[in-house]
């Protein structure tokens, strides 16, 4: 019985303790779910409307909920290396063994699914608001799916995907396509996997990685510069913000999105515990809001999951740890910039600089 049962009890230590810590994160992000509905799916919006400013952004809540959301960064930071670590990636291997195994397979149905729903709803390009008179494009995006079935063909989706990305930035600009580079990496992921290369030691994981990073950190930004758009969900559904008033709420989830995308392209047991949280986050929003939300979303969900399930482990340094709060700092004050810069050289001519 011996020989039997002391093996095993590390595993069952091991995803016990992944258990317990997993589940409070998640139960007390749930109540954020909403807020990562996409809000240009449900609600009014004018991107070239001027932004909240700076001087009401950097407020003394928003440098709490940071200060906050940095602790909780730097925990994770510095049980990574720990025997204590070590067991949450022991039983992450072991729980996502099945994901990390048909990754790829996942993908391409998954992609299959959401490229088969916008040929259904027809007049959409790639994402719900993208609205589109141009009835080639629903088929285009059948023939896209099609492609999936093969591997040797799922370079011409990707190929597809980079075209409609940039058919869809002549249409709307390029301001309001920055909500979206996550499609240039499911398109990268689908290229570089189909033809199996890897450029620069780059994985497609990576690639795509990086890119859905950079789409929830300009994401958060823009709950910070334009609360107001999501005022008429939070009318519908005051319980949403549980108890907290509309602005810390819009505050605390830009914070939390933030915080959680920047994990992604941290070092593993955080990117991977930030995967998988986000993927409850967005799980939880398709219950709030169908079926628009779910094929709109389900492209970033199986990457975040891909993500979690991944086990590329490399040596963990002190300075990972010792340096996360400058890269934290200047990652927030660089989207920052870009996002507020950005929108004044294109919507304002600079006409109007952001006020701090």
């Amino acid at each position: 019985m011996v020989r039997v049962t002391a093996p095993r009890r590390p595993l069952r230590l091991g995803t016990r303790t992944l258990a317990s810590l997993a589940a409070p994160p998640l139960l007390l992000l749930a109540g954020t779910g909403s807020a990562s509905a996409h809000v240009k799916w449900f609600c009014a919006y004018d991107v070239a409307g001027q932004p909240r400013g700076l001087e009401q952004v950097l407020c003394v809540d928003f440098e709490w909920l940071t200060g906050l959301a940095l602790v909780c960064f730097m925990f994770g930071c510095l049980v990574e290396g720990t025997p204590l670590g070590t067991a949450l990636l022991n039983a992450l291997d072991r729980v996502t063994t099945r994901i990390r195994t048909d990754t790829e397979l996942l993908v391409r149905c998954t992609l299959g699914f959401f490229l088969v729903s916008l040929w259904d709803l027809g007049g959409i390009i790639l994402t719900p608001e993208l609205k589109t008179d141009a009835s080639w494009i629903s088929w285009l995006q059948l023939a896209m799916a099609a492609c999936l079935i093969w591997r040797r063909t799922m370079p011409f989706t990707g190929l597809g995907i980079a075209f409609l990305y940039g058919f869809a930035t002549a249409q709307y600009g390029f301001f309001h396509m920055a909500d979206y580079p996550v499609f240039l990496g499911v398109a990268a992921y689908l290229v570089m996997s189909g033809l199996g290369i890897s450029p620069l030691g780059l994985r497609p994981l990576d690639v795509v990685r990086y890119a859905a990073a950079v789409t929830l950190m300009w994401a958060s930004v823009e709950k910070w510069a334009y609360p107001e758009w999501t005022a008429p969900l939070i009318a519908a559904k005051p319980e949403m913000t549980m108890g907290a008033s509309p602005e810390l709420f819009m505050q605390s989830a830009g914070v939390i999105e933030f915080t959680l995308a920047f994990s992604l392209v941290w070092t593993l047991l955080v990117r991977r515990m930030a995967a998988l949280i986000l993927t409850g986050i967005f799980v939880s929003a398709i219950f709030e809001f169908g079926k628009v939300d779910a094929t709109g979303h389900s492209g970033i969900i199986i990457v975040l999951l891909g993500i979690a399930a991944d086990d590329a482990r490399t040596a963990v340094r002190v300075r990972d740890a010792a340096w996360a709060p400058a890269y934290y700092g200047g990652s927030l004050a660089t989207f920052l910039a870009l996002y507020y810069l950005g929108h004044e050289a294109l919507y304002e001519g600079f006409g109007r600089l952001p006020v701090i």
